[in-house]
């Protein structure tokens, strides 16, 4: 596939994976004060609306200049990996789509508010799951499918 396609639709994807995760934000923020919690599913699920000011698990905490340039210098080498990438196939396609509009969803809150919003809160066996976006989620799954990728090809080349 042409690498000028395969960017567009890349971009599509991200944008698309960013304007789900805004909407949800937006939602949260136009719906619930801070600190707010919806039970969903009594004893496991909870939407509560908190304002994260680090990384993943809160590290970094109060560091948003850090968090800011590490995301911007992590997109500029994804992009730029993917340019120089000859062959990607549909799993790629979307690992690294993932990943594009989960960081850039990040990326807009920590620059525009200064945090993060999260919202999705689990209870997994009396454990409270840090908690999360729809970002992340694109983020974990976008590396999952990456790391999926990596093994299939890694395994192919045996066969």
């Amino acid at each position: 596939m042409n690498n000028k396609i395969l960017l567009i639709r890349i971009f599509i994807f991200s944008l698309i994976c960013f304007i789900i995760d805004f909407i949800s934000k937006f939602l949260i923020e136009y719906n619930l004060s801070l600190l707010d919690t919806i039970t969903v599913i009594k004893g496991f699920f909870y939407i509560t609306y908190t304002k994260n000011i680090g990384g993943a698990w809160s590290i970094l905490e109060g560091r948003q200049l850090i968090l800011v340039f590490v995301s911007i210098i992590f997109l500029v080498y994804l992009v730029y990996y993917i340019i120089k990438e000859e062959h990607i196939s549909k799993l790629l396609l979307s690992s690294y789509s993932l990943i594009i509009g989960g960081v850039f969803g990040n990326l807009v809150d920590r620059i525009f508010r200064g945090y993060v919003i999260d919202f999705l809160s689990f209870n997994i066996f009396g454990y409270y799951f840090p908690i999360f976006n729809i970002a992340d989620i694109f983020i974990v799954v976008g590396f999952l499918l990456l790391i999926l990728e990596e093994v299939r090809r890694n395994l192919c080349k045996n066969c």
